[in-house]
């Protein structure tokens, strides 16, 4: 799963995971197949379906990793289809959240700076 830009090599964060995107994949995915897939197998589907495709299949996936030149595993596609069957992007989105919803975190930012101290130098006038 790699595109190659010149000489620096885009893989979209294909860290090793038992799962799909977290946001997009409610089910945990098991098998080596995995451990490579990048997110653009994701970004890809998403794509698809914001043109229009209810379900996209492995072909719609490949069309659009092709079409800016990024390789594509027709058996991971494949896999992210048969996983996603049967779901609409928006259930499973809605799941994700929910799981994340555990890890908390975003504490509130940090409190406003105090005024600045007025400029120096009064000036002028004679004397």
């Amino acid at each position: 799963c790699r595109s190659h830009f010149g000489s620096s090599h885009l893989d979209c964060g294909s860290a090793p995971t038992p799962s799909l995107h977290p946001l997009l994949c409610s089910a945990p995915v098991r098998g080596r197949l995995f451990a490579a897939m990048s997110k653009k197998y994701c970004a890809a589907y998403l794509m698809a379906v914001l043109a229009g495709k209810e379900s996209p299949s492995a072909s719609d996936i490949q069309k659009i990793l092709e079409s800016v030149e990024a390789e594509c595993d027709s058996a991971v596609a494949e896999k992210l289809v048969a996983e996603l069957e049967g779901k609409t992007v928006h259930e499973v989105i809605a799941a994700g959240k929910e799981k994340l919803k555990g890890f908390g975190g975003g504490g509130g930012g940090g409190g406003g700076g105090g005024a600045a101290p007025p400029a120096g130098g009064g000036g002028g006038g004679g004397a």
